[in-house]
């Protein structure tokens, strides 16, 4: 069976008429890759905040290393790394030297050049905090929560705003971990980061748990539909009328229409029809199988970054 290294029952934390987080209940267990995945306003920083101890719930119970607890001591806290959305180092501290400061908060730490090897920040050891790139500051802010040895890593967001390169790079890092048994609670605003880095994935919405599973059975879950995607400019009148053909209605990304539908042969036919018939040009048509986003959709109502 596996074992629950983070367990938190009936959550809730009220800001006035705001329900942040609306009485969520979820586990993660050792060495498993969890996800939480929510718009902006979901409740994901308030819900990490209160499981890393920076705030108080109001109400419901945090089981840490099977430990019931009213908030993070010390000597849970020496088990947990934290990377935050943002860190601020000192500017003129260099590499090397910021994550031997972080060390330093610890009873026990791990050998600061192993670490900085481990984010690959070799040639940048000596590199003052300031010079660093933001693919770079976000290695250094993982190395700064990883100098304990911890057995539970929180990754806030580790790669928004970063480039593709930089980001996989931050993905190799998470995989790692991964392989040497150590359990990370992710934060991500990509669903493709979601699918390829998860054991499993909570959806939040308006501080409520929408679903929890693995990827693929959040997929699974959807039925055995397709998508149709294609470009064009059409009238509400046509949208309509796409919309009366399946049990899914079509949505509109601008100019892109996404077309869910159980009858892919069935209804690819019929639309090149139709859109012959109209003189409608379909221009990129690409057919796909769902993915996280469209179980987002499914179960929100909206898009991750809406």
């Amino acid at each position: 069976m596996p074992e629950a290294i983070l367990e938190v029952k009936n959550l809730k934390k009220y800001f006035q008429a705001v329900k942040a987080v609306d009485g969520i209940s979820f586990d993660v267990n050792r060495g498993e890759v969890y996800t939480l995945l929510g718009p902006n306003g979901a409740g994901k920083t308030t819900t990490l905040e209160i499981i890393e101890g920076i705030r108080k719930a109001d109400e419901g119970e945090i089981r840490y290393f099977g430990k019931v607890m009213k908030h993070v001591d010390r000597r849970t806290k020496e088990k947990i790394g934290v990377s935050l959305q943002t860190t601020a180092f000192i500017p003129h501290l260099k590499v090397k030297e910021t994550v031997a400061l972080f060390a330093s908060f610890f009873e026990k730490s791990l050998p600061v050049d192993d670490v900085i090897g481990f984010v690959s920040l070799e040639e940048k050891k000596n590199a003052y905090a300031e010079k660093l790139s933001g693919g770079q500051r976000q290695r250094l802010a993982i190395a700064c929560a990883l100098i304990n040895d911890p057995e539970f890593v929180f990754l806030d967001e580790p790669t928004t705003g970063l480039d593709p390169q930089a980001r996989r790079n931050i993905w190799d890092i998470i995989e790692n971990l991964k392989a040497r048994g150590k359990t990370v609670f992710l934060t991500t605003h990509y669903m493709e980061e979601a699918q390829r880095l998860s054991d499993r994935v909570c959806i939040l919405d308006h501080g409520k748990i929408m679903a929890i599973d693995t990827p693929e059975g959040h997929i699974t879950k959807l039925g055995e539909r397709n998508y149709i995607e294609f470009s064009c400019k059409m009238s509400p009148e046509d949208i309509a009328e796409l919309n009366s053909w399946d049990e899914e209605p079509v949505e509109m990304e601008e100019d892109k229409v996404v077309f869910p539908t159980k009858d892919l042969y069935g209804n690819l036919e019929r639309l090149m029809k139709w859109a012959s018939q109209k003189s409608i040009i379909l221009n990129d048509i690409n057919i796909r199988r769902p993915n996280l986003e469209d179980v987002f959709l499914a179960k929100t109502g909206r898009r991750l970054r809406d």
